[in-house]
């Protein structure tokens, strides 16, 4: 369980669509400081591999607006209703919003420790021409 959780289950309990909380409300909900980064802008953003408290927001059905930094306030605004009991569910479990298939190939390619991954594959300059052919005197010619 994320130490962020208790937001999520407080947003998921809330019937109104607009939420607004200064951040001295939010860390009375979570129950610990907020981190240093709370004063950058990027750490309020509605981006899921920003930071672990925004995957709780999100997961809750909101997103946050009004971001006032200078104040310590903004707005969560619900997107979608969530179930009370959804919110509680493990993280491994597939959410209803995403396709099952989602990241169903995670962990399956590996790069052989070394390999470059830059390094053209053939030993074909790359400026030997255009599909397979060499241009000369502006025309393109049959590669032999």
């Amino acid at each position: 369980m994320s130490k962020y959780a208790p937001l999520r289950d407080f947003l998921v309990a809330q019937k109104v669509d607009r939420v607004p909380m200064s951040f001295a409300e939010i860390e009375r909900v979570l129950n610990l400081p907020l981190p240093a980064s709370k004063q950058y802008p990027a750490w309020w953003s509605n981006n899921p591999s920003n930071n672990p408290m925004t995957r709780e927001w999100l997961e809750a059905g909101f997103e946050t607006e009004s971001v006032n930094i200078g104040s310590g306030k903004l707005v969560f605004r619900r997107v979608r209703k969530m179930a009370p009991s959804s919110a509680s569910a493990a993280p491994n479990e597939a959410r209803a919003d995403r396709h099952p298939g989602f990241g169903f190939m995670k962990g399956l390619i590996t790069i052989e420790a070394g390999f470059d991954i830059t390094k053209p594959f053939d030993d074909e300059p790359w400026d030997s021409g255009y599909l397979g052919g060499e241009a000369r005197d502006g025309k393109l010619a049959a590669r032999k």
